[in-house]
This record gives C-alpha cells, sequence and structure tokens, in this order.
C-alpha cells in the first residue's frame, strides 16, 4: 500500500478530469480514472484527496447535481471494485466483514477498503449497503468473522448506542465505526476508525482463520 500523498499539482488535475468525465455522465470514464490513479498512488491517497473532497463539493441541491452526483458515484464505486481483482480467483475474506448500517444507503468507503485491503493481498466479505442489525448478527453467526467494519455516512444512520450494544453482544469480535455517521463518541468495546489508512491497518492487524472463507452453514441464530 503507497502511503505517500499526491502532489497538490497531480491532485488538482486529477479533481479537473474527474468532474469532467462525471459532468459528462461518463462513468466508465471515471472508473478508469479511479484505476490509474490507484495504480500510481494507491487507494488511501486516492480516497482521501480525490474521491472525498470531489463527492462533499456536491450538495445535490439541483437536478444536475443529483446526475452527476450519480455518475460520479457509479464510476468511483466500478473503478474501486475493478482494481487488483482477478477474473476466477477471489481472496480469503481474512476474518473481515463489511457492511453499511441499518437504512444506511451510501457505502463507497466500504468499497474503497475493500480496495485498499486487495492492494495488501488481503480480502473480506462485504455485504454492502442497509445491513439491518438482526441480519448483521445473523452474518456474524454465519461468517464467523474477527472483525466487523461498520458503515455510516450520516447522523440519522450512525447510532452510536446500538453500535456498542452490538459489540457487547459479542465481546470476542472486534466492532469498528467507519464513516463520518458517528458524530457521538464510541463507548468501549466498539472503536471509531478515521482515516482509510487506519482501517486498513485495523483490519490488516486481524489474524485469519484456518478457513478460507469462513463460512458456517447450519442453523444460525436470527434475532
Amino acid at each position: 500500500m503507497l502511503t505517500e500523498p499526491m502532489p497538490a499539482e497531480t491532485v488538482e488535475i486529477a479533481h479537473k478530469r474527474v468532474s469532467l468525465a462525471a459532468e459528462d455522465l461518463d462513468g466508465n470514464a471515471v472508473a478508469t480514472l479511479m484505476l490509474e490513479l490507484a495504480e500510481a498512488w494507491g487507494v488511501p491517497a486516492l480516497w482521501e484527496q480525490v474521491c472525498r473532497p470531489l463527492l462533499a463539493r456536491l450538495s445535490g441541491r439541483s437536478a444536475a447535481e443529483v446526475v452527476i452526483e450519480h455518475a460520479l458515484c457509479e464510476g468511483v464505486r466500478v473503478g474501486l471494485d475493478v482494481y487488483r481483482r482477478e477474473p476466477g480467483r477471489s481472496l480469503p475474506t481474512g476474518g473481515v466483514l463489511l457492511a453499511g448500517a441499518e437504512k444506511e444507503a451510501h457505502c463507497l468507503g466500504l468499497h474503497a477498503l475493500a480496495a485498499a485491503l486487495r492492494e495488501e493481498g488481503r480480502g473480506c466479505l462485504n455485504l454492502g449497503p442497509a445491513l439491518p442489525w438482526p441480519a448483521l448478527t445473523s452474518a456474524v453467526y454465519r461468517a464467523r468473522p474477527r472483525a466487523v467494519v461498520l458503515w455510516s455516512q450520516t447522523p440519522l444512520t450512525g447510532r452510536a448506542y446500538r453500535l456498542v450494544r452490538f459489540a457487547r453482544e459479542f465481546p470476542l469480535l472486534r466492532v469498528y465505526g467507519a464513516g463520518p455517521g458517528w458524530i457521538e463518541p464510541l463507548g468501549r468495546p466498539a472503536v471509531r476508525l478515521g482515516a482509510l489508512t487506519d482501517a486498513v491497518a485495523a483490519c490488516v492487524a486481524v489474524t485469519p482463520m484456518r478457513d478460507v472463507h469462513h463460512i458456517r452453514y447450519g442453523s444460525v441464530p436470527y434475532r
């Protein structure tokens, strides 16, 4: 994983190129730029210096901005999902489960984390956005992860008390809250992750289990 920040001039050029592609509603061009920048500078630098600032600029107040935001988000998602994937070969989940908080529809941060982990030769089980709490509990019983990273984009979905309660239900599980939605302090044993590099370090520190994919089918408590 490259950790050197992108030079200011490179960031400025990247912003212009990605913005123009999004304004043209060219998701494929956005995805191509994501791949180029990730290969050159690494996913953490791409996410922190290009993706996050560009996404923050779009307020969604007009119809045009909504359309551009959708094109940008889709291009970023596709680019991150394709990055470092090998057809026919999937990486072990590494004991890490990623999911969006209940009713949370925005989870690009999880795609960035998954791509950054692949950059490290590590995999994960990404269950995507808006996973209800009972379903997350079921996933933990079914997949037996060592760590769970739950993404929240807004305070409406970042319910700190609920994440702490979930963490206490699984004392042997490392539970992390990621994303800007966790504005309230997270009490132990839940831990809030800041930058993408922090999230990658936390996930890489997880010791994988012997089973490559950590899936356990059979009776699954669902509550």
